[in-house]
């Protein structure tokens, strides 16, 4: 019984982890903690929750490494520059290769990004690992790509807030481009707005961008008439949640923005910016949001998946920067998409005000053209 849930673990939830080690500056720990070795320690909280809970020991070596086959890895890792210039330009791309071999001498980009020599390695694997994750989706399992570093706040042209490539689009356009898919809808969890992705998709009908995220907070863009330019208007959806919003008011706004945005579009795949810094704990972050919060929207988008695009649905891995919660909730979206029951929220919950985002979610429902009266 103990081997079959482990191998249910790992292989029906297929994640795929790619935690790319990056090291100290000169400046001290980064609050990502140079994004692989802080993410180690929480994947290594995730895997001794499966432990303490089910008793039994999993393969470290699987989630200290790379989970796909040698083979292919080295031909993704050989596609990757063509995939990142999906939504990259070539000249970005050189730029984050130069500016990381000559971080030695200049390891700052600015006051929020690090760059050292491992970085441009760390970002292809990243990228590499979202798109394993699509091709994980299109074989019929859903899986959750747990990379560092994270991506959503990376445009086509800059990189900001410890982003590189915009790992989530790259995701995206692979999706569109070897599997013939659509529409593609993009819901971002994460407790800053994605701006790269909200930018890069801005004027695309046929990607649906949505993000609930902390209002006001860094990197102050996602206001609630942001809706898409020229012919993507209305393709871009910001819910701008005020500050100590918690599980209730976040619950409310998916059930009355989210879900019927999704249902409105009709995807043919939905991928998740899976960032859990929203969570009370993070050190980050400016919301309420406990673990079986996170997890009662990610059931949501999940129950979308399976009634609008035949179950299509897959997880990259953003912001989270309190370690326990990065831990618990990672470990409870695996357990949903692997059809597992939830267990119990060990960290708990912070009181909240339930209609602290009525305002937000009313104006959306009266104003956006995907939710509207027709």
């Amino acid at each position: 019984m103990r081997h079959h849930m482990k191998s249910h673990l790992l292989k029906a939830g297929r994640f795929f982890l790619r935690a790319c080690c990056q090291s100290r500056g000169r400046h001290g720990l980064h609050p990502t903690w140079h994004c692989g070795l802080r993410f180690r320690l929480a994947a290594s909280a995730a895997v001794g929750l499966v432990e303490s809970h089910y008793g039994m020991d999993v393969d470290r070596r699987r989630v200290n490494g790379l989970h796909s086959p040698r083979e292919h890895r080295t031909e993704r890792l050989r596609e990757v520059p063509a995939t990142i210039e999906r939504v990259h330009p070539a000249s970005h791309r050189t730029w984050v290769l130069a500016q990381s071999a000559a971080a030695s001498t200049a390891p700052q980009l600015d006051g929020d990004t690090y760059i050292v020599p491992g970085t441009a390695t760390a970002a292809h694997l990243a990228a590499s690992g979202a798109c394993n994750a699509v091709d994980a989706m299109m074989q019929g399992n859903p899986s959750f790509a747990l990379i560092r570093p994270p991506g959503h706040h990376a445009t086509a042209t800059t990189a900001m807030g410890f982003c590189f490539y915009n790992n989530v689009a790259i995701a995206a356009r692979h999706a569109q481009a070897t599997y013939g898919l659509r529409r593609i809808a993009i819901v971002d969890i994460d407790v800053h707005h994605g701006n790269g992705t909200d930018d890069i998709f801005a004027a695309d009908p046929d990607i649906l961008y949505i993000s609930s995220h902390g209002w006001p907070l860094y990197p102050g863009s996602g206001a609630r008439d942001q809706m898409g330019i020229d012919a993507g208007v209305g393709s871009t959806l910001n819910i701008p949640m005020p500050a100590q919003s918690g599980d209730q008011a976040f619950v409310q706004a998916y059930r009355d923005v989210v879900v019927p945005a999704l249902d409105r579009f009709v995807p043919d795949a939905i991928l998740l910016s899976a960032g859990f810094d929203a969570h009370w704990d993070d050190p980050l972050g400016n919301c309420r949001l406990s673990v079986d919060g996170y997890l009662d929207i990610c059931a949501l988008i999940k129950d979308a998946a399976v009634r609008l695009c035949h179950g299509r649905w897959c997880a990259v891995l953003e912001g989270g920067y309190s370690i326990r919660a990065l831990a618990a909730c990672t470990h409870g979206l695996v357990r949903l998409m692997s059809n597992l029951p939830r267990t119990t929220d060990l960290l708990g919950s912070k009181p909240s005000d339930p209609h602290r985002a009525d305002a937000v979610i009313q104006w959306l429902v009266q104003n956006h053209p995907l939710l509207r009266p027709a």
